[in-house]
């Protein structure tokens, strides 16, 4: 992977990396990424869905495509993932902080055309969305329409460039503040399931899948999904 001046890090250097490996567990981690380019002179940044394509170590968004229509084929863009899992109370404001994984990539956005691609990378984004470790089964959704496949915009984001920061532990106040009579603290935080609701018209008999009960399993970090037990009670 190339570097250059858009990805070395300047503040607290110590925490950034630019280890590949690094990178895509921080990448396989996130479904939420932002997206930055410019159009016409004006910047975007937008949130979207996001997946990796595994066999080329690229990045595919699905930008929406209202502010896309007017995109080249081809086009420099920026795009962010942040994982927030703690907040850093300190003794001082100055200090107070999170612990948090981010990757920054620069690279090509571009637009998928070939209708078998399109279908492929849409599969591929639809799995991470519901944090599996494949594409949930054809008989759990209705598949796209032709005009459908129409209106939706994939484009595929080829990384040229990044780097990954990481912070971890509790808080890092002076050592002069240690005896202030202030509270201070790691508080963790964590995304999780609660019990889904079920749609007010959904065909009688039709019960929760498996891969909604394992979906905590998921963002715990385990990847043989289809083989994790179901929480108890869940079934």
């Amino acid at each position: 992977m190339n570097l250059s001046e858009r990805t070395e890090l300047h503040r607290i250097p110590d925490r950034g990396s630019h280890d590949r490996k690094t990178i895509d567990s921080i990448l396989d981690a996130g479904f939420l990424a932002h997206v930055g380019f410019c159009l016409d002179g004006q910047p975007f940044v937008i949130p979207r869905c996001m997946a990796g394509m595994e066999k080329d170590s690229t990045c595919m968004v699905q930008p929406p495509v209202g502010c896309c229509e007017n995109l080249r084929l081809a086009w420099q863009s920026c795009v962010t993932v942040t994982l927030v899992d703690g907040l850093v109370l300190s003794r001082s404001a100055f200090d107070h902080s999170m612990n948090y994984g981010c990757v920054v990539a620069f690279g090509t956005s571009r637009k998928i055309a070939d209708l078998e691609q399109k279908v492929k990378s849409l599969r591929v984004v639809f799995a991470r969305y519901l944090r599996t470790s494949s594409p949930p089964d054809g008989a759990d959704v209705r598949g796209p329409s032709e005009k459908e496949l129409k209106t939706t915009t994939v484009f595929e984001f080829s990384i040229e460039e990044s780097s990954s920061k990481i912070r971890t532990g509790p808080p890092l106040d002076d050592e002069s503040d240690d005896g202030l009579p202030a509270w201070a603290a790691l508080l963790p935080l964590e995304i999780k399931s609660r019990p889904p609701t079920p749609d007010d018209t959904l065909v009688e008999g039709i019960t929760v899948p498996d891969y909604v009960w394992r979906n905590d399993a998921r963002l715990a970090g385990h990847t043989e999904i289809r083989n994790f037990p179901i929480p108890s009670g869940r079934a």
